[in-house]
């Protein structure tokens, strides 16, 4: 009997022994990140990151950039495991890549804005447009259905419901009001900053309107909300968004050094979402 007690003892110590190895891999992975990689676009992404990554330094968190010049390999690279982040789009987009992919990812915290504004060189105001004004939109449906809601907010035309929103681009053929009989004027994006001198106004995107000279804040007649839908974001795996490296992330991110640094860096072409 008490050879076989003894028998019993070792093998349950050695069973407690085996499951003890086996937690150690699941204890490591539940450790806190202290080295993430994050993919951003290029041009004016890695400058911000510049300075987010010695934010976020001092909170212990290095951060390693891959840059990318397409919009389709950050999300892609995400949803594989070879990013832990990815900061380059804005809401919508992610939504068109997860109904299109079916990727588990989510976004974590804004980080800026390029507003699209309506312009005008001839009227300080939305009331000040006349009946029939001509008004230019982009002709691409992206920024076409961005125009049409910003008018829409701005009161002077009114959309079908349930377009403009959710993965459905709106077009001028969706305008069920339009009490002034606004003309709405289609032309490309570059376009638009040219041909403002014939138009009442125009819809034109942040980063062509600066190179134009125009501002965002003294030529413009209606904005879009810098925390709306069209503000980029960072995101993550699903499984990952509650982990304290991504609060690290994110904090840095809305730290007042980083805005400091958009705003005087950019002067109003690009503007902080947080």
């Amino acid at each position: 009997m008490h050879s076989a007690s003894c028998f019993k003892n070792i093998k349950r110590l050695a069973a407690i022994g085996a499951l003890s190895l086996a937690l150690v891999p699941q204890l490591g992975q539940a450790q806190d990140k202290q080295k993430i990689k994050v993919g951003i676009s290029v041009g004016s992404a890695e400058a911000i990151f510049d300075v987010v990554k010695k934010v976020a330094a001092r909170d212990g968190l290095e951060i390693q950039t891959v840059v990318f010049s397409d919009y389709l390999q950050p999300n892609a690279a995400l949803a594989a495991g070879d990013l832990d982040a990815n900061a380059f789009q804005h809401r919508p987009y992610l939504e068109s890549q997860i109904a299109a992919r079916g990727y588990r990812i989510v976004p974590v915290g804004l980080t800026i804005t390029a507003p699209l504004g309506i312009y005008s060189r001839k009227f300080r105001s939305v009331e000040q447009l006349p009946q029939g004004a001509a008004i230019g939109i982009q002709n691409d449906p992206s920024n076409g259905n961005r125009a049409l809601l910003l008018l829409q907010k701005a009161g002077l035309i009114r959309l079908k419901p349930g377009v403009g929103e959710n993965g459905v681009n709106a077009t001028p053929l969706d305008v069920i009001e339009n009490p002034r009989k606004l003309k709405l004027v289609e032309l490309d994006a570059a376009q638009l900053p040219r041909s403002l001198d014939d138009l009442a106004a125009a819809s034109i995107n942040n980063d062509y309107a600066f190179k134009a000279g125009l501002s965002l804040q003294k030529d413009t007649i209606a904005v879009e909300d810098p925390r709306g839908r069209y503000a980029n974001i960072i995101a993550t795996r699903a499984e990952d968004k509650d982990r304290p490296w991504v609060r690290k992330l994110v904090q840095a991110y809305h730290s007042e050094e980083v805005r400091k640094f958009i705003e005087t860096e950019f002067k109003g072409s690009l503007v902080p979402a947080f």
